[in-house]
């Protein structure tokens, strides 16, 4: 296939360049040549064909499959088949080389394969009509930053990888770290489920781990190739895309602060069972023999914050309202300036024996 489009400032040697010197044991000949070859590879990648078509289904009915059957296994597997990242990788290269027609072609082979994957999901999941999902999907309905800083990461060591063949070997990591395919499946069964939030969410995931991976793939080839340096400051192209991926900070930023306060919450709750533990078994408060605590939970939209402590007790009159009072005062001691109320359910525990003992008549 013949490319018709003017050669690039890239395939022409080193001296016709402004601003161009050769690296170190590489003259501008033997990098135009690199360069030129980089070019229709990553050429290849961004169009749309039989293999795209049938490796974009393939992953998406085997990712949508592994969601309802809440399989990590399966939908893993599903990420290793997926070529999405493919025609992500030539964006990346053909905006930093400035070509438009270049960059669209490969966007469109990227949407229509996000097109078939999604047509995939909302069939399955309409045949299926399951109401209620698993893990594996809820999973992918509440990004955050994290998922941005892994995104970027991957783009940029997926470019490496492609610039570097010895370093090939990472792709399948790569395509695992960061999937493209899961989330638009979710995107499918949420949509086929009636489900508009999650499909939002998890909408969002994929313009996150899109956008993330074309970001760090661009910084990374402006990085390591010296013919692309500075350009992506200069590409407008290159600035939308930067552009776009900080505004994903603002709602994955409300979604990183929910995280962490449920992540700290978690930790208080860990705190507190040990402390109300360490009551029951050292402090003020016996319970009896053969008690045990079940259960703790805590209302932290209380006002003061209630631990409600679940208890199974041998003697029923246990605790007394001044032994809980007692353990109050030791959990709010030791949280300071926390203030806890704390509040104890008790259920007896019956012990029962055989009727008739065992023990021998002759030993009595």
């Amino acid at each position: 296939m013949v490319d018709p489009s003017p050669p690039d400032a890239d395939a022409r040697p080193a001296g016709t360049r402004r601003g161009v010197t050769p690296e170190p044991g590489e003259n501008g000949k033997d990098r135009s040549r690199r360069l030129e070859a980089l070019r229709r590879e990553f050429e290849r990648d961004a169009r749309f064909g039989s293999v795209f078509v049938v490796l974009s289904l393939g992953a998406a009915l085997i990712a949508t499959l592994g969601l309802l059957a809440n399989s990590a296994a399966v939908v893993i597997g599903a990420m290793v088949v997926a070529p999405w990242i493919l025609p992500l990788e030539a964006m990346a290269f053909e905006v930093l080389r400035g070509h438009l027609p270049s960059v669209l072609r490969a966007l469109r082979t990227l949407l229509l394969g996000v097109a078939l994957g999604v047509l995939v999901s909302v069939g399955v999941g309409w045949l299926v009509g399951m109401p209620t999902f698993g893990e594996e999907v809820m999973a992918r309905t509440r990004p955050n930053l994290l998922d941005l800083a892994v995104a970027l990461a991957a783009g940029g060591v997926a470019m490496f990888a492609k610039l570097r063949k010895e370093a090939i070997s990472a792709l399948a990591g790569l395509a695992i770290a960061v999937a493209l395919v899961p989330p638009m499946c979710v995107v499918g069964l949420s949509l086929a489920a009636g489900l508009w939030h999650q499909a939002g969410g998890a909408l969002l995931l994929f313009l996150t781990n899109l956008l993330g991976i074309l970001s760090g793939a661009m910084v990374a080839l402006s990085l390591l190739e010296r013919p692309f340096r500075g350009r992506l400051l200069r590409s407008r192209l290159g600035l939308t895309s930067l552009t776009l991926t900080a505004l994903l900070v603002v709602p994955l930023g409300g979604s990183f602060l929910n995280l962490l306060a449920t992540s700290r919450h978690q930790a208080q709750e860990k705190r507190i069972e040990e402390l109300v533990r360490q009551s029951l078994r050292n402090e003020t408060l016996t319970l009896g023999r053969d008690s045990r605590l079940e259960d703790l939970a805590i209302q932290w939209d209380s006002d003061p914050p209630l631990i409600t402590a679940r208890a199974a007790v041998s003697d029923p009159d246990l605790p007394t309202p001044a032994q809980v009072a007692a353990v109050q005062r030791f959990i709010n001691r030791r949280l300071e300036p926390l203030r806890f109320q704390l509040v104890v359910q008790r259920s007896a525990i019956e012990v029962v024996g055989p009727e008739e003992s065992l023990t021998p008549a002759g030993d009595r």
